[in-house]
């Protein structure tokens, strides 16, 4: 059996543990750093077992060693967003929370696919990648998974049709920035600009921009977490399986859309060993600048982690 371990037994990465487990594909351990935490969240989930008809084993646990054998590392450890706050403003004390563990996942997980919930996601995925030494293949982010599948269920109760039958997608940050590519959104196969009109378009993606902020609003001491949860349990199922997904997800540009030595969202063929290629298509001249645009924000923040990791290791 395969091995996913989840670093963090919060919202996110406790419901991931279960979505995952729900899937029968792996085993899975949760580490969290606060002692037997991570162990009660994982006899209750074993316990649901018997019901929800799964039968992989999980574990609990706060010593990083058993990170050792993984095939799928989840980073969903971290501090969260409360009201008011943008997602930036937790990077500083999730840049922290990595720095104590990115050396172990290097140490006992070093084949191991990483998959970076942790906000802000673009700049995480950044940061691990450089700090852990892996290839870029091995570390990618979570989000642009979650942005198409919110978009699907918004552009579904639009057009009053079943959300299984929406594909979107996303490029671009994680943030105020995030680009939908209506033309390569479908419904049943047919593309979203032949069954909506611009303004409706342009709702769609406000929409989805907002997506998480309302939730945040609304619940007011937790952002969210099983659509986050249920998206990374996608990906580490397309891991596993070997199911050969292409979705978008910020990954490492290296002169793909003319990008280079930056985490951005980008299309990807997803594999068992990460990512396979990313996948260059064809933009219009607004998609492109906002692209750019989008790329600008985020190196902003990138070049900020570069100096400080060049700054650590001297």
């Amino acid at each position: 059996m395969k091995k996913v371990t989840v670093l963090g037994a919060g919202n996110v990465g406790t419901n991931c543990a279960l979505f995952i487990a729900e899937k029968n594909v792996a085993d899975v351990t949760l580490i969290d750093v606060k002692p037997d935490y991570a162990a009660g969240k994982a006899l209750d989930l074993m316990e649901s077992g018997p019901i929800r008809d799964y039968d992989v084993v999980i574990k609990g646990s706060h010593d990083l060693y058993d990170l050792v054998y993984s095939d799928v590392v989840v980073v969903a450890a971290g501090k969260v967003r409360e009201p008011g706050m943008k997602r930036e403003d937790v990077l500083e004390d999730n840049l922290n929370v990595a720095d104590s563990f990115t050396k172990e996942i290097e140490k006992f997980a070093p084949d191991a696919v990483v998959i970076v919930v942790t906000e802000p996601v673009d700049a995480m995925v950044f940061y691990i990648l450089k700090k852990t030494g892996f290839h870029p293949h091995q570390v990618i982010g979570m989000a642009g998974v979650l942005d198409a599948t919110r978009a699907s269920e918004i552009i579904a109760e639009k057009l009053q049709v079943a959300p299984t039958d929406v594909e979107a997608t996303f490029i671009g940050g994680h943030h105020d920035y995030m680009i939908f590519l209506p033309q390569y959104s479908r419904v049943s196969g047919i593309p979203i600009p032949e069954l909506l009109s611009d303004e409706e378009i342009d709702w769609v993606k406000g929409e989805v921009k907002n997506a998480g902020h309302k939730i945040l609003e609304n619940m007011k001491r937790s952002t969210a977490f099983y659509a986050p949860a249920a998206s990374t349990a996608r990906m580490v199922e397309t891991i596993i399986r070997e199911r050969h997904r292409i979705l978008s997800a910020p990954v490492y540009a290296s002169g793909e859309y003319g990008l280079n030595d930056l985490c951005i969202g980008l299309p990807i063929l997803l594999d068992k060993s990460g990512v396979r290629r990313i996948i260059e298509l064809k933009l219009t001249d607004e998609q492109k600048g906002e692209l750019a645009t989008s790329a600008k924000v985020l190196r902003k923040t990138q070049d900020k982690l570069a100096l400080r990791l060049k700054e650590m290791a001297s």
